[in-house]
């Protein structure tokens, strides 16, 4: 009975420390402790669902986060690289493309807003790994898009790598030059 006339204040601590559950019986509220990890309730009101992916292409890694949103009247979805449009952040043509190509495969450019974290390789894998992560996180969306994703080759991850450089010689491959004298 006493319960009901108690306030509770719920406080989140490392986990290590949240094995107790805490009661002061001189003071009219109880003290709740829950562990890091565990998310509360009222924590999770008003956030926005997203679908997560992880693409890659050489040493380049992506984490993508597609947020599905009204369709809106532009063509092309809203799609930030790193804190910065993706046209900014991909001047070449080419790279923009690959970043839209998932997208436009489903004919869904406008109906997601992504969100991308990247990081290693150059330009051109960065792009890739992101198309790679947008496949990916379409499918954690809706898995009827996986044939049209798997015959565009876009849910394969590409490994060809830079091959690493062997002991007594140049590059990879690449002997010393033979003198003969």
């Amino acid at each position: 009975m006493e319960k009901k006339n108690k306030k509770v204040i719920k406080k989140v601590v490392p986990k290590k420390e949240a094995k107790l559950k805490i009661t002061v019986p001189a003071q009219p509220e109880i003290v709740e402790i829950i562990p890091e990890t565990e998310k509360l309730a009222e924590d999770t009101k008003g956030v926005k669902r997203f679908y997560e992916g992880v693409g890659r292409r050489k040493t380049a890694i992506a984490q993508v986060r597609l947020f599905a949103v009204k369709p809106f009247e532009e063509e092309v979805g809203k799609v930030i690289v790193n804190e910065k449009p993706y046209k900014q952040y991909f001047v070449k043509l080419d790279n923009q493309q690959a970043v839209e190509a998932a997208l436009r495969k489903i004919k869904l450019l406008n109906r997601f807003e992504v969100t991308v974290k990247v990081k290693g390789g150059g330009l051109t894998a960065q792009a890739e790994a992101i198309r790679h992560g947008i496949s990916r996180a379409l499918l954690v969306f809706n898995a009827d898009f996986r044939k049209k994703l798997k015959k565009a080759g876009y849910l394969k991850r590409d490994p060809r790598m830079k091959e690493r450089r062997k002991f007594g010689l140049k590059k990879a491959r690449r002997a010393p030059q033979w003198a003969k004298r």
